[in-house]
């Protein structure tokens, strides 16, 4: 017997930008409830994950040197 995952099922997931931005940020700060990562799952694109954790990821060390560079 095999099990098929929802995911696993050929639907095309739709995730607005908004949710796939929060998901993220919820993500990098380390705070996410149980319920709303099993939505994520069934409803974010992880290839749109991928994409706005790289942006997400390269403005934080954008930040991080502009704010070092105006501090020293």
């Amino acid at each position: 017997m095999s099990s098929v995952h929802p995911s696993d099922s050929g639907v095309q997931r739709k995730g607005s930008l908004l949710r796939t931005v929060r998901a993220v940020a919820w993500s990098l700060i380390g705070l996410r409830k149980g319920s709303e990562y099993q939505q994520d799952l069934q409803k974010i694109n992880p290839l749109h994950i991928i994409v706005v954790g790289l942006v997400a990821i390269f403005l934080l060390v954008l930040s991080l040197i502009a704010v070092v560079n105006w501090v020293v």
